[in-house]
């Protein structure tokens, strides 16, 4: 069976990939961006890149197969010409969630994380957490786990661990990604307003949430924040599977925080002390996510007791608060904080771990809802805990940003590029500082760029 992936170069189609090449399936693909690092990757599994988007990669020729199946990434849109051959010719094709869910996930324990917010690190802490007590998972992260090195693995035992999103499958099939996972556990993390390019509000998202609740079989296990009112709305459209909820003084697993940036804190199951938590993250929702992790692997049949340790080692993903360097004093942290609300968690983590140091803010509007604007209104808030904020506001922004600026009381302002943007932040940086760069996209390499410069 020769696969053809069109959009390869995502993290998610990627991990696709890479799961198809140890399946032993000959794949190969095709990407508008065919570059480092994903495209080294992928390479180096033997796994054939082709750049853009061309009918004949599709066809046969001279040392060259025609693919038996078409997995379709669900950034490819009608008038690809890939795409309108495809159709043309009938071709066979499937999307990336489709496939995953009927070739690799089918007889496997799934364990699926979803949520708005924390769905990377909280499926690498699952995968590191069953990988310490033994079990040896597979999966597959939106992301590149530290403790793995890779997004992707079959694993060698029967659980697999999956970043379930809540975004759609594809073009052709409209449904979010997590619908055909079929979990036995199940994480729903957290649910806000987001991807305003495909839902129109809330109930919309939470409509889908419903869909993977009725997927999760009564011998299974649903892992539900406690505090979370929208979630709990969902479980009120019908539930048919036990339900565990977590929190922070709330519900079946509490954590009680020993130091208030999150590095440290109890464990309590129905009232048990499970025992401490040490760990090098920071913020509440890192506490969150640990707690849902922890619940989802003791579902699964570890002993919670015994998985703390795990928690001081773990490594978490690339571009999660992640320190890039430390010039004259001032550390420059790398993070994908791209929502009011994750913005607002991780600032404050920082805010109680580093006392009444300067904290400077970079924020690229990248998601398709922070482009159109959806979370306008929100992001001053969020920034509450941030001395400077500079917002880069590129010439093809729909809405003004200076609604955003103009609201943090002198200590906004924007910047039409990424060169600005980084001269800006060098003229208000001083010793002691902590620059956060926000984005979900590459951010034109800006915060690496930013050291080199007070390097200088």
């Amino acid at each position: 069976m020769r696969l053809h992936i069109l959009g390869i170069c995502g993290t998610f189609m990627g991990g696709v990939a890479a799961l198809a090449r140890e399946l032993g399936l000959p794949v190969e693909g095709s990407d508008a961006n065919v570059y480092p690092p994903m495209s080294d990757q992928l390479e180096a599994l033997g796994i054939g890149l082709m750049q853009g988007y061309k009918a004949e990669y599709l066809q046969a020729s001279p040392g060259h197969d025609k693919p038996d199946l078409i997995v379709v990434g669900n950034a490819m849109v009608r008038g690809n010409p890939a795409v309108e051959y495809m159709l043309d010719e009938q071709l066979r094709y499937v999307s990336g969630p489709q496939w995953l869910g009927e070739t690799l996930l089918a007889g496997r324990e799934v364990l699926a994380v979803a949520g708005t917010h924390g769905k990377t690190t909280t499926t690498s802490l699952l995968a590191h957490l069953l990988e310490s007590a033994g079990l040896a998972p597979g999966f597959l992260v939106g992301g590149v786990p530290g403790n793995f090195g890779i997004s992707a693995r079959l694993g060698k035992g029967r659980h697999f661990v999956i970043e379930a999103d809540e975004y759609d499958s594809a073009f052709f099939d409209k449904r979010s990604k997590f619908v055909h996972y079929r979990p036995r556990i199940a994480i729903l993390n957290n649910l806000e307003y987001d991807h305003a390019d495909i839902f129109p509000d809330v109930a919309a998202i939470q409509r889908q949430f419903h869909h993977l609740v009725r997927t999760v079989p009564g011998n299974g296990r649903l892992i539900v924040n406690a505090h979370d009112a929208y979630l709990a709305e969902v479980l009120a459209m019908g539930c048919w599977t036990p339900v565990e909820t977590f929190g922070i003084g709330q519900g079946d697993w509490q954590a009680t925080l020993i130091e208030a940036d999150g590095s440290a804190f109890r464990v309590h199951r129905n009232g048990e002390l499970i025992g401490e938590v040490h760990w090098p993250l920071l913020g509440n929702h890192s506490v969150m996510n640990a707690l849902a992790a922890l619940a989802a692997a003791t579902a699964a049949g570890a002993d919670p007791h015994s998985l703390l340790p795990a928690f001081g080692s773990f490594e978490s993903v690339k571009r999660r608060m992640e320190l890039v360097g430390e010039v004259n004093g001032v550390r420059v942290y790398d993070d994908f904080a791209h929502h009011p609300t994750a913005i607002a968690t991780t600032l404050a983590g920082l805010r109680a771990k580093v006392g009444k140091a300067r904290i400077l803010v970079a924020l690229e509007p990248r998601s398709n809802s922070m482009r159109l604007g959806a979370h306008a209104a929100g992001l001053a808030p969020s920034l509450t805990n941030a001395d400077a904020v500079v917002f880069l506001h590129r010439p093809e922004l729909s809405w003004d940003a200076k609604r955003v600026t103009d609201a943090l009381d002198g200590r906004g302002a924007t910047a039409p590029t990424v060169d600005a943007l980084i001269g800006s932040l060098r003229e208000q940086t001083q010793a002691g500082d902590h620059v956060v760069f926000m984005s979900n996209g590459g951010f034109e390499g800006a915060p690496r760029r930013f050291v080199e410069v007070l390097r200088g």
